[in-house]
């Protein structure tokens, strides 16, 4: 009998690790869904709500106070973004709108950076380059019109065909895209990575004061930023 109550005691000892291990495994995996698929939205409260305040207070959406409280203010401007940047307009800050803003990348991990640094640094020279002495906003224009391009199918599919593609840029074959780019032009290309884009999906800009192609001004004028007429 002491053979079998311990026969029974070690089966149920058995029984209860496995118990404890599946349960351990499907709380692991909910935690690890809830993480890859972090949102925030109305009525939502913390650090995330606060990045997303930030990130676009400084891109223009949102000009109420950073506090970390996702209210009708933050909604609006997660909306706003959403729409500028082809988004579902739902308010809601979910996976899709968080990688958009470069707070998450497609594994579902904080993220500041959406591309690798050579790409962040040949776009940062370009900006560099063609944009310095522009308002902010018209730095990050110029390196989402880039960005655009990639994007489009009548132009290369990378960042370094776009930009070295014959004749797209003067910096180019003047040598300037050999300069060493300042912070704001790294800042503004790694906002533009990020998905702000204030030239509102423009793939074209120039200055009016001394374009010379007749065919640019034919192009749909979209926004003017500085200097630079932005258009598709």
């Amino acid at each position: 009998m002491k053979k079998i109550g311990k026969a029974m005691y070690s089966n149920r000892i058995a029984i209860i690790s496995i118990s404890s291990v599946l349960l351990l495994f499907l709380l692991y995996n909910i935690f690890s869904v809830n993480i890859v698929q972090a949102l925030s939205k109305y009525g939502s409260r913390g650090e995330e709500v606060r990045t997303i305040q930030t990130k676009l207070k400084r891109w223009g959406y949102y000009n109420g106070n950073i506090d970390g409280i996702y209210g009708s203010q933050t909604l609006e401007a997660v909306k706003y973004f959403q729409r500028k940047n082809g988004l579902v307009v739902d308010g809601i800050a979910g996976k899709n709108t968080l990688e958009a803003m470069g707070i998450f990348n497609s594994s579902g991990n904080s993220s500041t950076s959406s591309s690798n640094s050579s790409d962040l640094d040949l776009l940062s020279r370009l900006v560099y380059g063609e944009a310095r002495g522009e308002p902010y906003t018209g730095q990050v224009a110029v390196a989402a019109v880039v960005l655009n391009r990639v994007k489009s199918s009548s132009f290369p599919n990378t960042i370094a065909g776009v930009i070295y593609q014959k004749g797209a840029f003067d910096v180019v074959s003047d040598g300037q895209i050999n300069l060493t780019p300042n912070s704001t032009a790294r800042k503004a290309a790694q906002d533009a990575l990020n998905g702000w884009d204030p030239s509102y999906g423009s793939i074209y800009y120039f200055n009016p004061a001394t374009a010379t192609n007749k065919w640019i001004w034919s192009r749909p004028h979209v926004v003017t930023i500085g200097r630079h007429r932005f258009c598709k």
